[in-house]
């Protein structure tokens, strides 16, 4: 058992012999090849910085300026249409008619009431005229002219009421015709003639504004810091373009005319707002597309030329040369791309020097020849 047990430990150290043995003559060989390996042919350029207006891209969505529920004021049956449902109407316009008939019927017998109080208050003013008159020459008493008077001004008070009442019954009367609120385009139709309306039957139709139209878009809060940063306090009225799903851009630039107080706890953004003109009403509520935002000033900002990066699984990179000349693989992190160059992002300075030529030759810290 002894012998046995001898024999396997022997094969085990002869075994991590032979192993050390040959990863030490592969690192061997591995070396020599590497010195007498002939260098390849690069290019370097030396990163630079390059002033430029800073652009932000951000998915968006179109929104009308105003939304309008188009609803009853007074109850009653809906009588008439006067649009379909797509039409575009513009403020004012009629859209529907709720039967009128009962207001105005309240309407008339308004105005004839206060044509009967204004008549009896015409005979109570000759009353208290007389009165007057008669008070001052002791023919009546004085009580009996402070009756007449008081009910001279009981029908003041009844006139005032009647008109109040008669305007009240106008107003009402004017609910009837359903008028547009706004310029804009009729959705579909959530009560069709026929049916009884009351204020609380919700929306005959909604109508949406077509011109301008706003976009809502968000900025990471890294993005906005940065163009905050280079705007200072001149952060409004941005430079906007629209870009279609299908890469089409949108031939009205826009302005970017507001942004949130505060940054979504959600998704860490903030939030902001772009007016479009929409004379030919391209745009549509509710539609998704792309912005890009310009900032109002220039800044300076490290550029690396786009033939100088590379992109595996880990992202983007690029051979940086060190102090002895030998290519190490740098990852990077770009903005946008402007021109012939990435903007920098992280991972590279001014005056780092990056391979631009030669590039699938080289091997990480392998020497190298600059031409």
């Amino acid at each position: 058992m002894k012998k046995i047990l001898f024999i396997i430990l022997l094969i085990l150290l002869v075994s991590i012999g032979l192993r050390f043995i040959y990863s030490v003559g592969i690192s061997f060989f591995k070396s020599k090849a590497k010195t007498t390996q002939i260098p390849p042919d690069v290019k370097v350029e030396t990163i630079k910085e390059k002033e430029i207006v800073m652009t932000f891209d951000s998915p968006g969505r179109v929104e009308s300026k105003y939304q309008v529920d188009v609803r009853a004021r007074i109850s009653g049956y809906l009588e008439k249409s006067y649009f379909k449902e797509g039409d575009y109407v513009k403020s004012g316009d009629t859209l529907f008619l709720i039967e009128p008939y009962e207001f105005q019927n309240a309407s008339e017998t308004a105005g004839a009431n206060i044509q009967n109080i204004k008549a009896q208050l015409d005979y109570a003013e000759k009353q208290l005229a007389r009165a007057a008159e008669l008070v001052a020459q002791d023919y009546i008493a004085k009580s009996r002219y402070d009756e007449i008077l008081s009910n001279r001004d009981s029908l003041k008070a009844q006139l005032r009421a009647a008109k109040s009442n008669f305007n009240d019954t106008n107003r009402n009367l004017s609910y009837t015709t359903v008028k547009s609120p706004v310029d804009g385009r009729i959705g579909f139709i959530d009560v069709t003639v026929g049916n009884y309306v009351t204020p609380s039957s919700g929306a005959l139709t909604t109508i949406n504004s077509i011109d301008p139209m706003y976009v809502t878009f968000s900025l990471p809060s890294y993005d906005y810091n940065y163009l905050s940063f280079i705007d200072g306090k001149d952060n409004l009225n941005r430079k906007t373009e629209l870009y279609f799903s299908n890469g089409q851009k949108y031939e009205y630039d826009g302005i970017q005319d507001f942004y949130d107080n505060k940054i979504d706890r959600t998704t860490g953004s903030v939030t902001m707002r772009a007016t479009f003109k929409n004379p030919n009403n391209r745009l549509l509520h509710g539609e998704f597309v792309n912005i890009k935002l310009y900032s109002n000033k220039s800044v300076k900002v490290p550029v690396v030329p786009i033939v100088a990066v590379q992109e595996n699984q880990e992202g983007k990179y690029v051979y940086k040369l060190d102090k002895n000349n030998l290519p190490n693989l740098t990852y990077i992190k770009v903005q946008e791309q402007y021109g012939n160059d990435w903007i920098v992002k992280e991972g590279l300075s001014v005056g780092d020097r990056v391979i631009t030529d030669g590039i699938l030759k080289v091997t990480p810290e392998s020497p190298v020849n600059i031409k």
